[in-house]
């Protein structure tokens, strides 16, 4: 078996050498031939749905509520702010005829400012209800990685994949370890 020299000199670091170091002047021996009896030890790693676990932690459930909770008053208020714009638009719509001027300016300046009002309250309610949404789900997310990590120490993984998203189509079976039900039970869900 022939070693070309610039791997050898690529692989050196990794052996604990450095190239002066290396013996060049020995002839090299080629490696054992692997066997049936020698075993190599493939690296594994963890693999879960994060969101299907994540959605069946009571913690989640409970943080889905109280975003739905939130959700409605936010809503309620922007239904509201509508039906007074509809109220007065109406209002508007059948004295047009009859107002003067100065009033016409007035009320078309009225309805124009709510209108601004309610876009923005809106545009606001949408990002205060993501910043909850967030603030909500963060401790769950939390005891949810801390629960994958336990598993992945214990077991010795070298990493744990996310396969939402059909992000890993395929996993070996010899390296590729499904830790769903692991994770459930680490959360006490199972």
């Amino acid at each position: 078996m022939k070693i070309f020299p610039a791997i050898l000199l690529t692989l050196l670091p990794f052996m604990g050498m450095s190239a002066q170091e290396s013996v060049t002047d020995q002839p090299v021996t080629p490696a054992a031939p692997v066997t049936e009896a020698a075993t190599v030890a493939i690296p594994q790693f963890g693999y879960l749905s994060y969101n299907a676990v994540f959605q069946q932690m009571p913690d989640y459930q409970k943080a889905k509520e109280e975003f739905a909770a939130l959700k409605a008053q936010y809503d309620a208020e922007a239904t509201r702010a509508e039906e007074e714009f509809q109220r007065k638009f109406a209002d508007f719509l059948q004295g047009q005829k009859d107002f003067p001027k100065s009033i016409l300016q007035k009320r078309q300046a009225e309805l124009q400012e709510l209108m601004d009002k309610s876009i923005n309250f809106r545009t606001e309610a949408q990002r205060l209800l993501a910043e909850a949404e967030a603030k909500l789900q963060a401790p769950v997310q939390q005891r949810l990685n801390d629960a994958i990590q336990a598993i992945a120490a214990k077991r010795g993984f070298i990493f744990v994949l996310n396969t939402d998203g059909n992000a890993v189509p395929f996993v070996h079976p010899q390296a590729g370890v499904d830790i769903t039900d692991a994770v459930l039970a680490q959360l006490g869900t199972e």
